[in-house]
Order: C-alpha cells, then structure tokens, then sequence
C-alpha cells in the first residue's frame, strides 16, 4: 500500500464518523479526484465501505467512508493460523478425529461439486470430470490416470493445497480430502467411487483410487 493511501486510512481510522471527498483532500492537500481515486481504490480492497449521509435536502446525498468492521491495516489474514487451532482443537476433542475429518470433508465435497441437470443420470466419465473439475477449482492440480486404454481408476493430486497443514496434520488433513472426493461422488449418485487416498503415493503425487460404485 502506497504512502499516500496509507494516510487516507490513518484518517479514516482515527475519524469518529465517516469521512467525505473534501475531508480526505484537505487532509492530504490534494484535488478531490486524486482522494476520490484513492478512496475508491480502499474500497476496491474491501478495507473501506461507503455510507451514505441521510439526505439533508434537495440533491444527491453526500457519500462517506468508513474503515470496515473488524479490518486492520493493509488487510493481513491469519487463515492458516485459525486452520492450526481448529485441527488442532478436533484432534484432542473427538473420539475419532480421522472419522469427523471424512465426515467434514463429505459434507463439503457434496456442496462444491458442480451437479448435473435434474433426471440427468450421470456417466462414469462425466462422475470424473466433474471430481477433477472440483479438485483444479481447489487447487489440487487433478490428472485422471487410467491403465492402458480402460477408463480412470485413479486421480493423481500434483499439488496439495493445504501441504503446509498436511504435514503436521496428516492424520486429519488427508482424511478430509478423502472425504471431499467421496462425498462428490455421491452427491452425484455416480458409478464412481473413491476408496482410498495415498498420501505422496508417487514422490510429488498424491493417489486417489477409483471402483464401481456397488449400487450401480
């Protein structure tokens, strides 16, 4: 963030109400365009909102910016720190980690899928292509691998999203993934299904191994 928006948060921040054009450019000692460009910009960052004053009369009411709730200085996250305490926390607090990991990851495997049109029944290679489609929107980097010319029976994950995570918490981590993958599937009522995942199966691959689903 560049010196000069630096200050239009500074004087964002410390103002006890929201904060109009004018305002921004006395205090920088600028045009307005320049500190309107500028407020803009904080919003475009999602660190400012407008608000806009109840009208006081005839004419467009004034627009003023405030700094978001709950953000701080140039937006810093600590995801991965909150993604520590939680694994964590279900690590010493459940009677089967693993189990509530898979169970987890089912859950949200089922809601990210992209799903077929009603009374469509799916394939097994459409079931594939939308796993794989889920897997590259997280950042797994899937490759469907099959043996000869027969259709996929496994997925390579060239890239683990969470790795950071995986390492220490391998034993919750791979388990969710596992999860994620399964309940797709299901959710897609697919032919497929994932029985199990090899971490670092391969020496920068992880393998997800696909077989007939029994219902189908």
């Amino acid at each position: 963030m560049s010196e000069r928006r630096e200050r239009v948060l500074d004087a964002i921040q410390q103002a006890a109400e929201p904060v109009g054009v004018a305002e921004i450019a006395d205090h920088l000692g600028v045009h307005p365009n320049t500190a309107r460009f500028h407020l803009e910009a904080l919003v475009g960052d999602g660190i400012v909102e407008r608000v806009p004053d109840t009208p006081s009369g005839p004419g467009r009411p004034r627009v003023g910016y405030r700094a978001r709730p709950g953000l701080a200085r140039g937006g810093a996250r600590r995801y991965r720190v909150l993604a520590e305490i939680l694994l964590s926390h279900l690590s010493v607090t459940s009677d089967d980690p693993a189990a509530a990991a898979t169970a987890a990851g089912r859950t949200w495997g089922a809601h990210l899928v992209p799903r077929p049109a009603p009374f469509h029944e799916i394939t097994r290679d459409e079931a594939v292509d939308r796993l794989t489609a889920m897997l590259d929107d997280l950042d797994f980097a899937p490759e469907p691998v099959a043996d000869k010319h027969g259709p996929p029976d496994r997925v390579r994950l060239r890239h683990c999203p969470f790795l950071e995570l995986a390492e220490p918490h391998r034993d919750l981590v791979c388990p969710l993934h596992l999860g994620l993958m399964q309940g797709a599937l299901t959710e897609l009522r697919a032919p497929v299904m994932v029985t199990a995942l090899e971490p670092f199966a391969e020496t920068t691959a992880c393998l997800a191994h696909l077989t007939p689903s029994p219902d189908h």
